[in-house]
């Protein structure tokens, strides 16, 4: 497994977030980004998660509600990958994986489009 700091790791996410066009991020809308070192012990391999109301999905109820979060979980990322691009690389993709759930797109799209 690679080893690399937590603010190293979250300096990645930030570097990720940051490559999202600005037309995007103007309109992201009552989301947060966290990074935790663990998925749930049910998904252990789980890179990042979304949770919350897609922006397609609000309507006129959605208001007073928590931040949707989005998750990137360092452990598995670490695990996954053979060298620190490929870290770099592979938090890019989840990153945008999981804005792209925010925005209202499934897996299945994703991985069409190659973000799986």
């Amino acid at each position: 497994m690679l080893e690399m700091t937590r603010e190293t790791f979250e300096e990645l996410v930030s570097d990720a977030l940051d490559t999202i066009p600005p037309e995007l991020t103007r309109v992201m809308d009552n989301v947060a980004v966290f990074v935790e070192d663990e998925p749930p012990a049910d998904d252990p391999d789980l890179l990042g998660l979304y949770e919350g109301t897609p922006l397609t999905e609000r309507g006129e109820w959605y208001a007073g509600v928590l931040p949707d979060r989005i998750t990137v979980y360092m452990g598995p990322t670490l695990r996954y990958c053979a060298s620190p691009a490929e870290v770099v690389h592979e938090v890019a993709v989840t990153v945008v994986h999981e804005v792209a759930h925010h925005f209202g797109i499934d897996d299945e799209r994703l991985h069409a489009l190659g973000w799986g």
